[in-house]
């Protein structure tokens, strides 16, 4: 590694280090090796009225000479109003080229939301909605941010004008992974309807390797043509913020009508924050080699609304 690249590397661990002791649980490591993190900033901790989720890809050549690859995730978000907290960013960076900015955006983040909780208008956090917008106005960011809201259970298939599939759609199965005893597989299907993935789950299942498993963590996405929006959902089986790690993964490599699970068999010994890595490794690993992503730049700039159903998880502590 050349001189410029470990010095680029040690300040960015110093930089990623510094946010998660500034933000505890509001920041969120997505993919420690391909440097993806995510924050949740609100108004108000306590009572937020607004709040936007920003995720950063850090390329090698940022502090020194290139910016962070950044997503604004608000489903308030739109128009103007995007593109001038856009511009803002832009300018923090310029006028700091060379220096570590994520702070700055953060801040510079919740002191627009703070702005606009002074406005008259609610925000969409204390409105009232009918179910359809709660749906549609549910950030999916705030489960990869592992944060503990109360979620309203919500029907699985909420599908109004998606057609009825009776289909079986072929699962493809990657290459394990084994680290200290524990293996993680990843299994793959193409699926365009909820109704799909209860019987790719199902049809699993009957393999009693992959039914033994300590966890079977999923997520899928399904673009609904009509509304032009994503309906997707995941699940931790027991492995405690898991299924929204991998759920955000395949956001930001923007897939879509795709169904990854992840079987874990635990070998008796604590892995840490190394599971999750290999969770996200499977099942990229799996979306690259049946060719569902496209360049991290073009994934970072495809994410589209989102719709999400959510379901009481499990908790585990392996």
């Amino acid at each position: 590694m050349a001189e410029g690249d470990a010095g680029s590397d040690q300040r960015q661990n110093e930089e990623i280090e510094a946010m998660a002791a500034i933000y505890g649980e509001e920041w969120c490591v997505i993919d420690d090796c391909a440097k993806i993190f995510c924050i949740r900033i609100s108004d108000d901790i306590d009572d937020p009225k607004w709040t936007l989720c920003l995720q950063v890809m850090l390329p090698s050549e940022y502090p020194g000479t290139a910016p962070p690859i950044y997503q604004l995730n608000a489903p308030w978000l739109k128009g103007q109003e995007r593109v001038d907290l856009s511009n803002s960013l832009e300018e923090i960076y310029i006028q700091n080229i060379g220096e570590s900015i994520l702070y700055l955006w953060v801040e510079k983040i919740r002191d627009t939301l703070i702005q606009k909780s002074q406005m008259t208008e609610p925000g969409p956090d204390i409105k009232k909605k009918t179910e359809e917008e709660d749906i549609e106005c549910e950030d999916d960011l705030i489960l990869a941010c592992q944060l503990e809201n109360p979620v309203k259970t919500l029907e699985f298939d909420i599908s109004e004008n998606q057609p009825e599939i009776e289909e079986l759609p072929p699962i493809d199965h990657g290459i394990p992974i084994t680290d200290r005893r524990s293996t993680f597989q990843a299994h793959l299907a193409p699926v365009v309807c909820p109704k799909q993935v209860k019987m790719v789950l199902a049809k699993l299942y009957e393999n009693k390797k992959i039914a033994s498993a300590t966890h079977n963590i999923y997520a899928y996405r399904i673009y609904c043509e009509d509304k032009q929006t994503f309906l997707q959902d995941c699940e931790d089986d027991g492995e405690t913020a898991a299924g929204g790690r991998l759920l955000h993964l395949m956001e930001i490599l923007n897939v879509r009508n795709v169904m990854v699970v992840v079987s874990r068999w635990y070998g008796g010994i604590l892995l840490g924050p190394d599971r999750f890595k290999h969770i996200n490794n499977c099942a990229r690993n799996i979306l690259v080699e049946k060719s569902y992503t496209s360049s991290p730049e073009e994934s970072s700039k495809g994410l589209g609304k989102n719709k999400k159903v959510k379901k009481d998880k499990k908790r585990s502590e392996h």
